[in-house]
């Protein structure tokens, strides 16, 4: 059990309560006649439960996974508004940024490539995962807070549940729904970098049917740090030009959008959702050269619908669920690769590109849960992915030539910028993938106080043909305050399409001779409830990747990246966590977590992910109503991936803090948060430099500049 997982209001969840139902809870587990499943709901609801180890509602510190469950709650009194704030508290998993508009990348136990895509991502359970890049897409823009009810993090694979990408771990989003919402709430916020935002937020019951709704908008012009060279300085060097635009700001604005609906009847619920992202900038430049004039829209939809048979035969429980997901990326202001002037002034607009597309995929899955035989749990499962990449589109004014040594060159289009969409010269060919999958797990109770969860899936891919992913998880429950838990699993992640197929493209280039990478994690977790105010974890870990994949320079040296399996990695660590209530009205959380990632063909560092990382966080109830949440990160040296010379990122320290009065007026809260009180120099890792120099290895040498002190105010009114 994790330290941001019980989140536990003063004047109601005490933590003395919260042990007596760990105590009630295990003395269940003692006897043999009775399973963790028979009890109901509401009393796994005294404590922190999570269904994204198994698909059953199981204690985080039985669950057969090591997992982290974040409330609500929780997410108010960090004074996140974001998901990557709320991410970063998670032990092992770090935020950093890509170049990509500084998409965030979410780096579990040091397992990290150009796009970030080992981390699974899921929306009430639905992968929200681009078939382009394998990630979130690059125009992900963050997730804003008020439309989530809970946040599940497994650290660990877990493609025996949830298939391909769930790889170095799996991050489940819950939305809230009706009964997570009362009546209607509004909150407006303001604060640093013109940051604006509005929420309207509703639940209740209408005709027989649970509604519940949330509308958040916000805009930011973005925090404005220096970049003093980029890498238009480095080929102003090389070829006698002066074009680079640094010294010059980065460039972080955009708008949001999002809108979740959640309308459930006993046994069906439909769930639909849309996230836009308008005008957002470039950050340090997509190929990490400053552009100030560009701006990217993306548009988010999705809708799932789920249905289930309770006892649809005896002790038989099926749900079916069918879902849609639709992903755009349009360019509504030239993005300039390279600014004016750019190649010895051969492209006097600047040099650009603008790719697009429009994605989607359906899904249906059916899964049945037989509870017939005394202490087993059978579940059983199959189903069916249809991705379709089309409408592919790219306007540029450049082409793409190929010298006798196979270097590309990217001369001027005489026509300047050109359509060259459903052409052979556009960035990536339209294709589709096809997934069918079956799984089968069984939870077995096989002797008092022992729980051994085992599973397998299987999946065929239309391009890459089988791959089969088991799983085991043994739990003992030793005492009524101690728990063991022994973890294997097996988890591989498909190339991305932008991995396997882009071409013509001066950045990155795909490799259609990649293979999956594969992953096999062991793991041994303890927890002890020390006390009735004190609750300590610890787990360590060991996993070994096989043909991992990422984008690496060219032998030409001619400033691109391509797609390769790299080999093999293993990595071990160790995670420790501490809840303690100090006093009635007093509580500290902590965390510490320690990653060590080797590449075995050179047994270097793999890079670009701290090795230690520090969570610290105070929360007190200075009166009634009125609390004051104190938190501290510290996130270690991050090392430089094989032949990047610059030293390590300097390790960094961040103070936020927020005070919280509810009822400040009758209806009114209020809150006012300062991120980075103390203002640290916070920079995230750059990626080594593919241009032909021996100056630096990183085309923005000082890595990426990131928000210093910000404030925050809020108010909410409740209806």
């Amino acid at each position: 059990m994790t330290i941001t997982q019980r989140k536990l209001p003063v004047v109601q969840h005490r933590l003395s309560k919260m042990t007596l139902a760990l105590c009630v809870l295990q003395g269940t587990l003692a006897q043999a006649s009775t399973n963790i499943w028979d009890l109901s709901l509401e009393e796994l609801g005294k404590v922190r439960v999570t269904t994204i180890a198994s698909g059953t509602a199981t204690p985080l510190d039985k669950a057969s996974a090591v997992a982290t469950v974040i409330t609500a709650a929780d997410i108010e009194a960090m004074g996140a508004t974001d998901l990557d704030e709320v991410l970063e508290t998670v032990p092992g998993l770090h935020v950093t940024r890509s170049q990509q508009s500084y998409a965030g990348r979410y780096i579990i136990r040091g397992i990290t490539s150009t796009y970030n895509p080992q981390a699974l991502v899921l929306i009430n359970g639905v992968p929200v995962t681009s078939l382009f890049t394998g990630n979130r897409g690059n125009i992900w823009g963050g997730m804003p807070v008020k439309a989530i009810a809970r946040v599940e993090v497994i650290r660990g694979p877990g493609s025996a549940l949830y298939g391909a990408d769930a790889f170095a771990g799996v991050i489940n989003i819950v939305t809230k729904n009706g009964k997570d919402l009362k009546d209607t709430q509004a909150t407006v916020r303001v604060g640093s970098f013109n940051t604006q935002a509005v929420s309207v937020a509703h639940g209740g019951q209408y005709a027989g049917l649970e509604l519940g709704f949330v509308i958040e908008a916000q805009r930011t012009d973005g925090w404005k740090k220096t970049v003093h060279t980029d890498a238009q300085t480095v080929l102003d060097k090389l070829l006698a030009t002066q074009a680079s635009l640094a010294p010059n700001t980065i460039n972080t604005a955009k708008d949001m959008l999002d809108t979740r609906l959640d309308i459930a009847s006993d046994n069906a619920r439909l769930r639909l959702g849309y996230q836009g992202r308008y005008n957002v900038e470039s950050s340090v430049g997509y190929a990490e050269a400053l552009d100030p004039s560009s701006h990217i829209n993306s548009q988010r939809y999705n809708v799932d619908y789920s249905y289930s048979l309770k006892e649809l035969a005896p002790q038989l429980d099926v749900d079916i669920r069918t879902s849609y997901y639709r992903n755009t990326q349009e360019v509504k202001a030239n993005i300039l690769l390279y600014p004016k002037g750019a190649f010895g002034g051969d492209f006097p607009e600047g040099f650009i590109g603008n790719p697009g597309y429009l994605e989607e995929n359906a899904r249906i899955d059916l899964s049945a849960l037989y509870k017939g035989m005394d202490n087993h749990l059978f579940r059983v499962g199959s189903g069916f992915t249809w991705d379709d990449m089309f409408e592919v589109t790219e306007t540029k004014n450049f082409m793409v030539a190929f010298l006798p040594s196979g270097a590309p060159v990217f001369p001027p289009r005489p026509n300047g910028i050109d359509d060259v969409s459903d052409t052979a010269e556009v960035y990536l060919p339209e294709s589709q993938r096809k997934n069918y999958y079956f799984f089968i797990q069984d939870e077995w109770k096989f002797a008092p106080n022992w729980q051994a969860t085992t599973g397998v899936r299987y999946d065929h891919f239309s391009d890459f043909g089988d791959t089969t992913n088991p799983r085991l998880a043994l739990v003992w429950a030793a005492t009524e305050k101690i728990t063991t838990k022994l973890l294997y699993g097996k988890a591989f992640r498909a190339p991305a399409f932008s991995e396997l197929f882009v071409t013509s493209n001066p950045i990155a280039l795909g490799n259609p001779n990649l293979t999956p990478e594969t992953i096999d994690t062991y793991e041994l977790a303890f927890s002890h409830q020390l006390s009735k105010d004190m609750l300590y974890t610890a787990n360590i870990y060991h996993y070994r990747i096989n043909d991992f994949i990422s984008f690496v320079p060219t032998s030409c040296a001619c400033g691109v990246n391509q797609a390769q399996n790299l080999g093999n990695i293993e990595g071990h660590g160790l995670e420790l966590e501490l809840d303690y209530s100090v006093l009635e009205n007093w509580r500290i959380l902590a965390n510490y977590a320690y990653q060590k990632s080797i590449d075995q063909n050179t047994d270097a560092d793999v890079g670009e992910a701290p090795n230690h990382q520090i969570y610290l966080r105070n929360e007190w109830t200075v009166a009634s109503g009125v609390f004051f949440d104190a938190q501290l990160t510290w996130v270690g040296k991050q090392q430089r991936v094989l032949g990047d010379m610059r030293d390590p990122v300097s390790d960094y320290t961040t103070v936020d803090l927020t005070l919280r009065k509810h009822d400040i007026l009758t209806g009114f809260d209020m809150s006012l948060s300062i991120r980075n009180a103390f203002n640290a120099d916070i920079r995230e890792p750059s990626p080594r430099s593919s241009l032909p120099t021996n100056e630096h290895t990183g085309s923005i040498p000082n890595d990426f500049p990131m928000a210093g002190r910000s404030l925050y105010a809020e108010l909410s009114y409740l209806f």
